[in-house]
């Protein structure tokens, strides 16, 4: 795929091969973006682990310090109490058939599915359609739980889900480019620092084997892994 002029430029400013300290790169990312709209900032982790083994998938929740920056919209598939604290919490999209018949008619208006455990079993007919787009509930995740009051404020509030695709990778936005830079640091830290302790004990060799941060728009900028727990 061609690369627009802005990107080309932008690459031009650093060397594309040279591990940077984690803050470093953040400053680098920062600096080159020059959008006329507030890019997110993204982290491509790749894992060394062998995606084809069930016991080396990677996937969990992180709680960002600093949140996303971004306006979190939450379905919670529950009824009776379970549903109205949900909605007192501000989730965005509650009910169960009547949600699940919405969503089966193509209502994906969301980025995060909550769900009780009763309705578990309505909610997994729903799988063709959330699954591939990493939306199904999961009790890993927390996004299967009976507080759905606390999974809707903690979502909301910063918390984002994880998992290594079939190629070992870990994509996780961490915030935007207007947030200062301790902020997308003590982020980034708070990412790592969960994916390392959520190493599988069969995965063998190195573990990080590659870090880039990158804009919406923007070139990725490759961290070294071993400067992630340098000061801010």
């Amino acid at each position: 795929m061609a690369k627009g002029k802005k990107f080309t430029d932008a690459a031009r400013r650093f060397d594309r091969d040279h591990l940077y300290g984690a803050s470093e790169a953040l400053d680098l990312v920062k600096g080159m973006s020059n959008r006329n709209f507030d890019e997110s900032i993204d982290v491509a982790v790749r894992l060394g682990v062998d995606p084809r083994k069930a016991d080396q998938m990677v996937r969990g929740t992180v709680a960002l310090p600093s949140g996303t920056g971004k306006d979190v919209r939450i379905a919670v598939f529950a009824q009776g109490d379970a549903a109205a604290a949900a909605r007192a919490a501000g989730a965005d999209h509650v009910g169960a058939d009547d949600l699940v018949k919405l969503v089966e008619g193509g209502m994906l208006d969301f980025d995060v599915a909550i769900a009780t455990p009763d309705l578990m079993p309505m909610v997994g007919k729903l799988g063709r359609v959330l699954g591939p787009r990493g939306l199904m509930p999961n009790p890993k995740t927390g996004t299967v739980t009976e507080d759905t009051a606390r999974a809707v404020t903690e979502f909301k509030g910063g918390k984002v889900e994880y998992r290594s695709d079939r190629y070992g990778n870990v994509h996780v936005p961490i915030g935007k480019v207007s947030f200062e830079l301790p902020a997308l640091y003590s982020n980034l830290k708070a990412l790592i620092d969960e994916v390392e302790r959520a190493k599988p004990a069969t995965a063998k060799g190195k573990y990080f084997r590659k870090i880039t941060v990158s804009s919406t728009m923007g070139p990725g900028v490759k961290v070294d892994p071993n400067l992630i727990n340098e000061t801010a």
